[in-house]
């Protein structure tokens, strides 16, 4: 029997894999093994797992090699013809070569720029005003395959990495369903990527979310943005790590690494202008609002952002 297959893992996958059941019917979903998260090592499964069961999608493959053999006979005996990929694991060229009309991936980027897992935080961290996703199809070497489909995306000035992944979530869902429509009709043309204009998107990590107020303001804030809601970026502020969620540039002249409370307002100097740090969260307490914590501050009203150090990460929060 042939078959559509949707791998993914997490909630960004999850309108595709939506889409491409009510259009087409997905009869093979492979995503993660299930693993223990939060403080009580809860077994959890993924965000596509949990989107294939409400879909009363029962064929759900988590194989925990995919270069294992019996995953690719399993793959095998279902005859796909197409393999879609959106937020998984790279593909070993023995699984995406059994799709008889193609196997493709849906990237959060307009490629060839920002290739890599995370697509979103470079683009903002670059200070790019538009974004966007492309479909490919797949082959050795990550990211690179010859292009299908793009659809783009403004970057607003105030966009996090949050809100960059919610608006691209719907254009990667109608992208894979039409690319997945070109490759069963075998009717499309593909564009070869422009090498001159790739550029990497590795992991972004939360001992790398460090805030440098060395840097110029507009660096500084698109950090901020780009690292927002998770890793989060952060600071050493009052001997305690803080995380930054969002901050707006100000005319206020603070010397660069200083800050000073003024009213209601944690006023950051950078090398060359202020920002107001706006949404923060301190250890052991949730994220809120400067103006919510300066009400009952006690500390000193100015000083200076502490060198960062390994051993003050900031807590993760599953």
């Amino acid at each position: 029997m042939s078959s559509i297959i949707f791998m993914g893992t997490p909630e960004f996958a999850v309108p595709a894999l939506e889409a491409l059941h009510r259009q087409y019917g997905v009869s093979t979903v492979v995503t993660v093994p299930d693993r223990q998260k939060g403080r009580g090592l809860q077994t959890t499964p993924s965000a596509v797992k949990v989107a294939a069961m409400q879909l009363g999608i029962s064929d759900i493959l988590q194989p925990t090699s995919l270069r294992d053999e019996a995953f690719a006979e399993e793959i095998r005996k279902r005859s796909p013809l197409v393999i879609c990929v959106i937020a998984f694991r790279i593909l070993p060229r023995s699984i995406y070569t059994l799709a008889s009309q193609g196997a493709f991936n849906v990237h959060a980027s307009l490629l060839p720029r920002f290739r890599g897992a995370a697509p979103i935080n470079h683009a903002i961290m670059q200070g790019e005003t538009v974004s966007g996703v492309t479909s490919f199809l797949l082959n050795d070497v990550v990211d690179t395959g010859t292009m299908i489909e793009q659809r783009t995306c403004a970057i607003d000035d105030a966009m996090t990495a949050g809100d960059l992944y919610a608006a691209l979530m719907p254009l990667a869902a109608d992208c894979a369903v039409s690319t997945t429509g070109k490759l069963l009709s075998g009717s499309y043309q593909t564009t070869t990527q422009d090498e001159s204009l790739a550029s990497p998107a590795p992991k972004v990590f939360r001992e790398h979310a460090g805030i440098d107020w060395a840097h110029s303001r507009e660096h500084v804030r698109n950090f901020i943005r780009a690292h927002s809601p998770v890793p989060a970026a952060w600071t050493i502020w009052n001997d305690e790590i803080m995380k930054v969620f969002s901050a707006e540039r100000i005319n206020d002249v603070v010397p660069c690494g200083r800050w000073i409370i003024q009213g209601e307002r944690l006023i950051a100097g950078c090398a060359d202008g202020a920002l107001s740090l706006l949404e923060v969260q301190l250890p052991g307490r949730r994220r809120m609002n400067f103006a919510d914590i300066v009400r009952g501050y006690r500390g000193p009203s100015e000083g200076h952002f502490s060198q960062h150090r390994s051993t003050m990460l900031p807590e993760k929060h599953e």
